[in-house]
């Protein structure tokens, strides 16, 4: 069993034990902690100064940008699976504007209640407004 399966564990049997957490947070003794100073952990989103950009972050950013580089002018599928509005500069935005550069690419859009795109690539796009399991288990 993987970490993320354990994890999945856990919340499930805790819910079975507790079915009164279903209506509230997550208890605060199960948020995992730093072990160097021990607050609490948090998800790594570009929402304040915490957001880490480490060596790996950097290399896999590299590797990004080289890939999109070495793509340029080619037919390519930009796949955009749930992305929201939280920080539409990282994905949606380049995905849009790269879409609008080349008339060889095609943008796809899969997320509920936020699939869209601009009025200026709509001909190149395919925006479906679903939940992402449902959807591709009907494909």
């Amino acid at each position: 069993m993987n970490q993320t399966e354990r994890r999945q564990f856990l919340i499930r049997s805790l819910l079975k034990e507790r079915p009164e957490y279903q209506e509230i947070d997550i208890p605060t003794g199960l948020v995992p902690r730093c072990p160097h100073c021990g607050r609490p952990m948090t998800i790594n989103l570009r929402a304040d100064q915490k957001f880490v950009e480490d060596e790996g972050w950097h290399k896999a950013a590299e590797r990004y940008e080289n890939f999109l580089r070495t793509r340029s002018g080619q037919k390519i599928l930009f796949l955009e699976l749930g992305v929201g509005y939280n920080t539409p500069v990282i994905i949606k935005y380049p995905f849009w504007r790269m879409t609008a550069g080349n008339p060889d690419a095609i943008y796809v859009c899969l997320n509920r209640g936020q699939a869209v795109c601009p009025k200026e690539i709509e001909n190149q796009s395919i925006v479906i407004n679903g939940d992402i399991g449902e959807t591709l288990s009907a494909i």
